[in-house]
């Protein structure tokens, strides 16, 4: 059988989105600790978030700096800002380095995983 009909085999390809105060680089160390059977599986794209940290990194002594985050809150988490900044810079991001399979998310990075296809479905009811 000839080459005709055949499609190329892709990766699927995932977005990486890295914990708070921390930064795409960190999320990748901590990724390959996975199984290199999965990982040369995957096509991983690592982000670094908008905004560099203001505040000290949980991270700091173990990881080195830049950190960055994604959006700020308050203590009590009840106010949150740079969050639609947030949202229009992952937007931005994903239609240029796309299409993607899915999202990774390690803690602030997996609030926005969980809630992406959420938001998307929300914009396409209008």
């Amino acid at each position: 059988m000839g080459s005709e009909g055949r499609s190329i085999a892709r990766k699927p390809r995932f977005l990486c989105l890295h914990g708070f105060r921390t930064s795409g680089e960190i999320m990748k160390i901590q990724l390959h600790k996975w199984p290199k059977s999965v990982i040369d599986r995957l096509d991983l794209v690592f982000l670094d978030a908008p905004f560099p940290c203001q505040g000290k990194s949980d991270v700091e002594g173990i990881f080195d700096p830049p950190y960055y985050e994604w959006f700020q809150f308050n203590k009590e988490f009840t106010e949150y800002t740079n969050f639609e900044k947030c949202l229009e810079y992952l937007e931005d991001r994903m239609i240029k380095l796309g299409p993607f399979d899915g999202l990774i998310g390690f803690s602030q990075g997996a609030i926005l995983s969980g809630g992406l296809p959420g938001l998307q479905a929300k914009v396409r009811q209008y």
